[in-house]
Order: structure tokens, then C-alpha cells, then sequence
């Protein structure tokens, strides 16, 4: 007989537990960093260990919300090495004066599909990432606009298509399109690589009915980071007949990813050609004047949670905002290394403490080759790099092998001779007429433009 088929008991008693959760804390603190720790994890009970999951207690449901949405995935990999035959993790709201009880009801642990109890602990919607708190500004307000509009009328934009690069805020903005709907319809959130995990999981059980129903029945189904489906073409034919389902019955689909539809690589043509169908909206790298209301507000979030003043004057802040050249994610890394700083040396810190502490890091962030150049444009324009290095002149090769020379010159400091030889011993004057040819383009032409902007920020988050 299955497992699954076993009939339990009304009650669990207390055993003894196998799991050693001082030894597992002191991995938490060692592997999220003490800050982390000892502000969300110290307060993670073990309430109850089965053979392939665990019952972890927290005091309310905003500390469950808040560790299932930013490090849940990290705490099961942490208790997994201690023990691999874990394949989840439950979390129970316990009260401080009921943090001792012995029995638990069985009938609580059962309340939802082991698919939707899966997703619920997997895929909760952040409430901190809403409208309200996502800073707008020229890169992003275009996408933060129609977002807005979805939430008004759904099926008006379908689907919803948002693209950018990595840490620009494609996943705030779906996350608070979420939140805003889910009073009143019925909302899937879910990321690429968890709906494969789960699809492959009904494949081995045999249970690709309840899969099937469970997804095409939201009436709002998000999914984050679709490029992950590329070159899976078993996924790829469920997630087009799961999209195809969801249309039909008028659901409102929100969809994310790191480039536009057409350039999904390794992508069925029908499903690049539906995604483009709707409303295609991107996210670009922010500015300066972004990046700084960004470092400001954020400020703003640390001195309320953790009421302490916070001492960067303006000449700081705008020197964090100018030399941060990746993304958002990147900026609230290297403001975090400086506030942590400050606040270990107690000190208020100018430019040039901010350039001691972040020489590494910037430095790091500079660092671009010829050859890495040459390798993102080949992968953004989904052509091998012997192509592009060809001689062949024909315009999907000639084009990005031009942009290719175009930011060689301009983000490298390879001079023209030596940018031509690495282009397959191509004559410097070659060099010159690429640079003319992209630098008037991306003059003229708005789509050039924003390639360039993407490709430049997969050369600088690399």
C-alpha cells in the first residue's frame, strides 16, 4: 500500500524529534548573516518533524508572510542537509502562550490539495510589495501604469506582457497587480520554474487532471520569469494549452520576463506569437534621479523598522546613485553595505569613506571584455557567435555583429586595430563605419535604443 493511502489518526502525539534545531539555527545564522537571523529566523520553532516535511511555527502571520515570500526556498535547502528525504515545509501561527501544546488535529495539516497546499507555501503574494510603495520614474512608469490599468479592467490588456532586465521590479509590479485583485477574483502567482516543478511532480503521480484543473481555474493566473521554459518543450506544450484554456474563459494573464516575446529563445513560434498579442510593456535601467528617490525611500523603510537615524547627506546619495550601473537590486546591496558600515564605525560617511568601502564593487562591475560583449550579443540575437564572427554580411548577422563592435569600443578600452582583429581580423575602418552606423541608429530609431540599454545591462550584470 502507498504511503498516501495510510489512514491517520485524529491526533498526532509528540515524538521525540529527529532534527537537531539548535544545529539547524546556528546554520540559519551562519548562512543568512546575523541581521537576517536574528530579526526573522531566531523566532522559527520546529513544532513538528515528519519523514518528508516539517511543521515550523512562527508568532504571526505576517512574520510566516514575510519568510515564505523572501527565504523560504533557502530554509529548505538549509534543513534538507540535514535531512534530503524533505520535500516541503508548513508554517503554523502559534501564539506564545499556546507554543508548547502536544497534539495537533490532523484535519488542520489536510485543509487544501497537496498541489495547493504546495503552491500556498511556495508562491505567497508579498503584501510589501504593492502599488504604493514602488518608486516611479521615466524607466518604469509605462509599465507601473498599465499595471494600474489591468487592475481596472481585466481582460482589457491580455495578456499583460512585462519585460526588463534582472532586479528592475517585473516581479514588484506583478506582485502588486496581485494583491490588488485577489478581494475579488480568484489569483494564481507563480514563477516559471515552480509551475515546471509542479507539472513534473503530476507527471511522476500520475495526476495531471488535478494539474490541469487547478491552474486553468484562477481568474487572474500570473506567472514570473517565463524564459525559463525555454527548450523544455513538454512544458512549453502545457503551459500553451493552459494559456489557450485561460483566454477562452476570459481569465486575466499577467506574464513577465527578461526580453520581449520574439526573442525568447528555444520558445514555440505560437507561444512567442500569443504572448506578443496583448500588451508588451518593458522596464528599463533606472536613472539617476530614480536611483536616488529609490536610496531615499529605502532610508525612509529602515528608520521606521528599526527607529534609528540614518546619516547620509546628499553628496553620498548621489554618488551611490551615479556609480550603481546595473540594477535596483545592485543599488540597495551596495546602500546596505554602507549604512552598515556607518552604523558599525558610527560614523557620517563622505564620498570618499563610500569609495573605500565600494572600490571592490565597483570595480567588479567594470570589468568587460571583448569576448563577453561578443558572447551576450550573440545570445540577444539568438545567433552562435561563429555566425557573427563570419564573414557573411547578410542584416541578422551584420547588425548585431556592428553592435557588437559599437559597444567594444565604447565599454572597452581595446582600440580600434586591436576591436578588428578580435572581429575576425576585420580591418579598423570596419570598426569606424559600425560605430557611425549604430550610434546614428540608436539615434534615429527608439528600438535600437532600448537593445542597446538591455544589452548593456546584461553586460554589466554579468
Amino acid at each position: 500500500m502507498e504511503k498516501k493511502n495510510i489512514k491517520h489518526s485524529a491526533y498526532i502525539s509528540e515524538e521525540e524529534n529527529t532534527l537537531n534545531w539548535q544545529e539547524i539555527q546556528n546554520a540559519f545564522k551562519k548562512s543568512f548573516g546575523s541581521e537576517v537571523y536574528n530579526s526573522w529566523l531566531e523566532k522559527i520553532s520546529l513544532v513538528k518533524e515528519y519523514n518528508d516535511y516539517l511543521i515550523l511555527g512562527v508568532p504571526t502571520r505576517f512574520f510566516r508572510d514575510w519568510i515564505v515570500s523572501r527565504y523560504l526556498d533557502k530554509i529548505l535547502e538549509q534543513v534538507k542537509s540535514f535531512k534530503l528525504s524533505l520535500s516541503r515545509i508548513e508554517f503554523k501561527i502559534i501564539e506564545e502562550n499556546k507554543q508548547n501544546q502536544e497534539f495537533i488535529k490532523i484535519d488542520e495539516l489536510n485543509k487544501v490539495t497537496e498541489i495547493k497546499d504546495s503552491i500556498l507555501n511556495y508562491n505567497r503574494l508579498n503584501p510589501n510589495l504593492n502599488f504604493n510603495n514602488f518608486i516611479q520614474g521615466k524607466s518604469n512608469d509605462i509599465a507601473l501604469s498599465y499595471s494600474k490599468r489591468v487592475c481596472e479592467h481585466i481582460s482589457r490588456y491580455n495578456p499583460l506582457y512585462v519585460c526588463g532586465g534582472v532586479g528592475l521590479g517585473k516581479t514588484h509590479l506583478l506582485n502588486a497587480i496581485g494583491l490588488e485583485l485577489q478581494n475579488d477574483n480568484n489569483v494564481m502567482f507563480i514563477s516559471a520554474e515552480r509551475f515546471m516543478y509542479h507539472f513534473i511532480k503530476s507527471i511522476k503521480k500520475n495526476d495531471m487532471v488535478n494539474f490541469k484543473d487547478f491552474f486553468r481555474k484562477s481568474a487572474v493566473f500570473i506567472i514570473d520569469d517565463i524564459q525559463f521554459i525555454s527548450g523544455k518543450e513538454s512544458l512549453q506544450e502545457e503551459f500553451f494549452h493552459t494559456f489557450n484554456s485561460l483566454m477562452d474563459k476570459g481569465s486575466q494573464i499577467i506574464i513577465s520576463s527578461d526580453r520581449p516575446p520574439m526573442k525568447l529563445d528555444r520558445v514555440q513560434d505560437r507561444i512567442k506569437s500569443r504572448l506578443a498579442g496583448g500588451l508588451v510593456v518593458d522596464i528599463d535601467i533606472p536613472d539617476i534621479e530614480l536611483k536616488e528617490k529609490i536610496i531615499r525611500k529605502k532610508i525612509e523603510e529602515i528608520q521606521n523598522q528599526f527607529k534609528e537615524n540614518i546619516n547620509l547627506n546628499n553628496e553620498v546619495i548621489n554618488f551611490i546613485a551615479s556609480e550603481s550601473k546595473t540594477n535596483i537590486r545592485e543599488l540597495i546591496g551596495v546602500l546596505n553595505r554602507v549604512i552598515a558600515f556607518s552604523r558599525v564605525h558610527n560614523k557620517i560617511l563622505n564620498i570618499g569613506d563610500c569609495k573605500n568601502i565600494l572600490k571592490d564593487v565597483f570595480n567588479q562591475i567594470r570589468v568587460i571584455t571583448v569576448d563577453k560583449i561578443q558572447n551576450v550579443v550573440s545570445n540577444f540575437y539568438n545567433i552562435s557567435l561563429s555566425e557573427m564572427l563570419s564573414q557573411r554580411r547578410s542584416r541578422p548577422l551584420a547588425r548585431p555583429r556592428q553592435i557588437a563592435m559599437y559597444l567594444a569600443k565604447k565599454m572597452t578600452t581595446r582600440s580600434l586595430p586591436e576591436i578588428g582583429r578580435r572581429f575576425a581580423n576585420r580591418d579598423h575602418t570596419t570598426v569606424i563605419h559600425a560605430v557611425k552606423t549604430i550610434t546614428r541608429l540608436s539615434e534615429q530609431d527608439d528600438e535600437m535604443k532600448k537593445n542597446i540599454s538591455q544589452i548593456k545591462s546584461l553586460l554589466l550584470e554579468q
